[in-house]
């Protein structure tokens, strides 16, 4: 999932509106535990109550809101046991990922995870001399790189799957907005060399300790305990 998104051709109003809300979540321009008021999301968006309850409740399935009975419904709580959890589901599938697109992948694919790499190290060298740039945008091009590296995986529901999980995790580290440093920048370079040379096991096992260490990072800024 794009964290910096835009309209799609073709999208029906619902898709639109779907898309929209959930990035006003990931971006936490709606908060964890607000209340989502009908009418106010009514006049923010322009759809109807009745095509809200319906995006709300797919909202819920995929976990960015929770309904509250009579109540109506809020904005997802953030928690460390949940980032923990999504941790750990995020590493099932992607380190599963990983390995079949090691397997298939072409040299196409290669050269997607070698730009995505370059795009991902321009931005984190900018972060580590001081030069005013995003982490916001870093997290973009954190996810993109990422998803580069699975990108061969011939599973299209594990990779639905993944990427509302991944979005998940994403919102922890927007609500966070902390880059990891050094640490972060060798472990994508690491990983991006051990993808080409098609090192599955390598890449697998600097994989679970990188994304294991983003989430130590995460949870020491003191936000989610």
């Amino acid at each position: 999932m794009k964290i910096f998104v835009s309209e799609t051709a073709g999208e029906s109003v619902g898709d639109a509106t779907l898309r929209k809300l959930r990035f006003d979540i990931l971006r936490c321009a709606l908060k964890p535990d607000e209340r989502l008021r009908l009418d106010r999301l009514r006049e923010a968006y322009g759809v109807s109550v009745t095509t809200l309850r319906e995006i709300l409740n797919r909202l819920v399935v995929e976990g960015f809101v929770v309904a509250e009975g009579q109540r109506g419904f809020e904005v997802a709580p953030v928690y460390e046991a949940d980032l923990r959890d999504i941790c750990e589901l995020r590493l099932l599938l992607e380190c599963h990922a990983l390995r079949r697109s090691i397997e298939l992948g072409s040299l196409d694919w290669e050269a997607h995870v070698v730009s995505a790499h370059h795009k991902l190290q321009s931005v984190e060298a900018k972060l580590m001399d001081g030069a005013p740039s995003s982490v916001e945008q870093w997290v973009q091009f954190d996810w993109d790189f990422h998803h580069a590296t699975i990108s061969a995986c011939d599973m299209p529901a594990l990779m639905t799957t993944h990427s509302n999980v991944f979005d998940r995790y994403l919102r922890y580290h927007l609500l966070a907005l902390d880059f990891r440093g050094k640490p972060a920048a060798d472990e994508h370079r690491r990983l991006r060399d051990l993808v080409i040379a098609r090192d599955a096991e390598a890449a697998v096992t600097l994989l679970t300790s990188h994304v294991r260490a983003g989430m130590e990072h995460i949870l020491a800024t003191g936000k989610f305990s």
